[in-house]
This record gives structure tokens, sequence and C-alpha cells, in this order.
């Protein structure tokens, strides 16, 4: 998830009491690091822009809220600019779900923090972890996902292990079992990236193709149907898929030839057809052409373009579209103001972009210091964001945000 919200409990915060040999690392999924097996098939290796032959090796920062730890600082304060996560090792990926994250560090293993309410933390309890704790029984990792309440990782075998709430049938077990420990999704594999949204989860296979499972009432599962699925069903018509990006109920996908597909809720126009009609199939969002990476929050989305421009749509109600003013945009939108973008990210209602000079830049609510600028002030417009080191990978949930620093 860049940022997700469920119906239930959507708004209101929860107040807590307290080197591998098989693997190697080859490019960056729209800013997310892929380690691949060596048996995985060479058209798997051009998923997630294909382009890009980067190692991006750093530790985490954080902003913005921190009732439940999520700012994996040991303290319930909140900042207003980005600062260390407890402790700060060395981390290929950071994801960002409502009010817990995850990491993946240089050897595979997983870590988590924040809120543990249905057990998205992944350490047998529903206790919150204020600092990053490692997610016990979980082989070599290559790639980690949020979702509002729960949260998925990629093994280095292809299969897929998640956790957390599982209401919806979001974990795709096959039941609706909450697992305050990583459980396998059977039948699954081939797997070289996975993303959540509020109560779904959608995997990307080496052969370009999509599946998700979890809450369907919207069209969330784009299989052309709006029943509920416990295990993993196929995203219809869509194929040679290169990155993907999870809403609270709507995802968004870019194909090889840098055309844009979204398909779910579109009550404030996230789906970027010209239309706020939900869609249960994947529609094309507008025009764009040359997208290399997606980003969404809420009900908004966003597209980052191989010349580094950065394109939004959807609600803008908090200014998270970026384009000065509150209108909701039901096509893309260039957001202007913002230097050229290496990789982009969504929290619930704001917007970060990592640029290619070395800066974050963001957008959208601000309430808790999300943003990182130093304020509480909404922004409607890009702001410069105060951050330590090279920004190179940028996610939100509800009220904060967490960021790789090279």
């Amino acid at each position: 998830m860049d940022a997700v919200n469920t119906g239930h409990d959507r708004d209101e915060p929860r107040r807590s009491a307290g080197g591998i040999s098989r693997r190697t690392l080859v490019g960056l999924a729209g800013g997310v690091p892929l380690l691949w097996l060596a048996s995985t098939p060479a058209r798997a290796a051009g998923r997630g822009q294909a382009a890009a032959r980067l190692t991006s090796v750093g530790t985490a920062r954080t902003s913005g809220a921190n009732v439940n730890g999520q700012l994996g600082t040991g303290s319930p304060s909140g900042r207003l600019t980005f600062g260390s996560v407890t402790p700060s090792p060395q981390l290929v990926e950071v994801a960002g779900g409502r009010e817990h994250a995850l990491a993946l560090d240089t050897s595979g293993q997983v870590l988590a923090w924040g809120d543990n309410a249905k057990g998205q933390v992944g350490v047998g309890s529903r206790v919150d972890r204020t600092t990053l704790t490692v997610v016990a029984g979980l082989p070599v990792a290559v790639t980690v996902a949020c979702g509002h309440y729960h949260s998925a990782a990629v093994l280095a075998d292809g299969t897929v292990r998640t956790w957390g709430m599982n209401l919806r049938g979001q974990l795709g077990d096959g039941s609706t079992t909450n697992r305050l420990s990583p459980v396998a999704v059977p039948g699954l594999t081939n797997v070289v990236m996975v993303r959540g949204g509020a109560d779904m989860t959608v995997a990307l296979l080496a052969d370009g193709t999509l599946r998700t499972w979890g809450l369907g009432s919207e069209g969330q599962l784009g299989n052309g149907g709006l029943a509920s699925s416990r295990v993993p069903v196929k995203v219809a018509g869509l194929t040679d898929v290169v990155d993907m990006a999870g809403g609270r109920d709507h995802f968004v996908a870019v194909r090889s030839d840098g055309t844009v597909w979204a398909w779910g809720r579109n009550k404030s126009g996230s789906l970027g057809d010209g239309t706020k009609v939900n869609r249960s199939t994947p529609v094309r969002c507008g025009t764009l052409t040359g997208a290399v990476q997606v980003a969404a929050g809420a009900d908004h989305s966003l597209a980052r373009l191989a010349d580094g421009s950065v394109w939004a749509w959807g609600e803008s109600g908090r200014g998270q579209t970026g384009t000065g003013s509150k209108m909701d945009r039901t096509t893309p939108v260039r957001v202007t103001g913002v230097p050229a973008a290496k990789a982009i990210g969504c929290g619930r209602d704001h917007a970060l972009v990592c640029t290619n000079a070395g800066e974050l830049w963001g957008w959208g609510m601000n309430d808790f210091g999300q943003l990182g600028d130093g304020s509480t002030t909404t922004r409607l417009s890009p702001v410069k964001a105060s951050v330590t080191g090279t920004p190179a990978m940028a996610h939100g949930g509800r009220n904060y945000s967490v960021v790789l620093a090279t």
C-alpha cells in the first residue's frame, strides 16, 4: 500500500497503551529494489522499470504522527521533519501501512514497527512495536508491502507470505482469520512484486499478469465481478505489467508500453478515466504514455514518466493532486513546481517525490507533519521537505511518512 484506509474505522486513529547467494539485485520497481532468484525467468527481470539498474541501500527516515509507534523511534512523540528510526539497519526497501511500516534489510530480513492491533507487525502478538522488530519465521524475502492493517512479503522462491487483518480475505489464505504471524498464500508462485490496498492485495507474476484477493465490492479485484475472494483471482485483460500500486479501494498499474490502467472505486476520479464510475475491470488512465511508476493514496493516484515528470488525478480536497486547488481531477494532470522525479509515493491524503537532485518534495494533507517540511500546514502545491541523506524511496500512511535515504 502506498496509503490505505478502510470503510471500517477509516479515520479514527487507534490509541494504544503503551547478501544472499540465491538472489541478485537487478533493478528497481518504480524505486523499489527487486531481488531475483537466478532461476527467475529472464522475462521477469524486466518487471518493475527495466531501464533502472540502480542499487539503493540506506536507512529509514520518518516524519508525522506517532501514536502507535509508526515513526519507529521508541518514543510516542511525533515530529515535523524526517529523522532516524531505532535501530537504523542497512535497508533496501521501506513500505507504509495505515499506521505501521515494513522494511527489508540487505540480508532479506523483514522488519516491522507501529500499530499491531490486527497482528500486522507479524510478531505473534497484538502489542504495538515502537522500534524496528524482526518478523520471525520468514525465509529470505525480496520485497515487502503494506495494506491498511495487513502486510505481505515475496520470498526468494517466488511465493508470498501475509499476516495481519483478514476480515475480507486480504491475506489470501482461504480464510477470514486474522494472523499474528506470516502464513502462505496457497497456489501462488512466480511472484515478483506485491502491493496492498485497504482490504485487498495484488501480486505481479513473472509473466506480467496480476492476481488479486480480498474485498471486491467496488470492483477492486479487477476480475469483472463485485464479489470478494479469499484466494487469488486473475485481473481481467491486463498483461505486460511492470509496476503497480494500491490505494484505499483501487489499484493502478503500468504496462510495458508506458500506459497506465486502474480499477476499483472511482468516487473522486482516482481511476483517471474521465468519470467517477467504479470499474470492475481495468480502464486506461487518460492518455498517459511513457509512465514507469505509479503510486496511490486513499482516493488519488500518481504516475511518474520516464522524463521525470509527475502526474496526478483523483481526490484533491486536501491538495492531494498538487495542482494548487482542491478540485478533484478525473484525468491525469501534470504537477508543476516539483523537480524531475526518480521515485514517487503516496500517503492516505498526501504525496511524496524523491527527485533526481537528491531532494524530497511533497504536497497534500500535513496535519501531523507527514510532509516533513517543519509545519502542520496542508499544502496544495509541492514543498521541499527536511531530510538527511538522499531520498531514494518514499511511502506514507494515514498521518506519517517513511523514506529510504542513502
